[in-house]
């Protein structure tokens, strides 16, 4: 990991080149922005618009009113709740560029973890291929916000940076 005294430089004939330190919250914000990326298009566009219309448990939930494998009723409550959780990453992108600092990791370590777990107890007893991987996509970005967030660099003088906006 770069760090704000050791920039990196590659070698390219005739030439150095630099590599750029990116800021913690573009960093942040960009993987949220993944982590949406891969949910939309796994557990909305490719699960139920695309690839479930495939599956004869999903077209039976559907015609039945109800979620696949025993789940809940689709109703006011259930696509609520199901909005809601979406909202959560959404709004995740922005939380991470406009918040200070010290809240920003706090709420990054604590939303990605719960995300995390919360995909992997969706994925128990699944056993649908494309699901799991997306899952596994998932929980790694996750991480790799949870890791980010953790290793938040310090500013010198021992206390983190808090970076107020204009």
């Amino acid at each position: 990991m770069l760090t704000d005294r050791t920039p990196a430089t590659a070698r390219v004939p005739g030439r150095a080149l630099q590599d750029s330190r990116v800021d913690v919250k573009i960093v942040l914000s960009a993987l949220w922005a993944a982590m949406l990326f891969v949910f939309v298009f796994v557990f909305v566009f490719a699960y139920v618009d695309v690839f479930a219309f495939w599956r004869a448990d999903v077209i039976q939930g559907a015609l039945d009113g109800a979620v696949p494998g025993g789940g809940p009723a689709i109703g006011q409550v259930f696509l609520t709740g199901a909005l809601t959780y979406v909202l959560v990453p959404i709004l995740m992108i922005v939380v991470s560029l406009v918040t200070r600092a010290q809240v920003n990791r706090r709420i990054n370590l604590v939303v990605s973890i719960g995300y995390a777990a919360s995909i992997v107890g969706l994925a128990i007893g699944e056993e649908w291929v494309y699901y799991l991987l997306g899952s596994v996509v998932e929980v790694l970005l996750l991480l790799v916000v949870a890791r980010t967030a953790w290793r938040w660099p310090v500013a010198s003088g021992g206390s983190p940076q808090v970076t107020v906006a204009a």
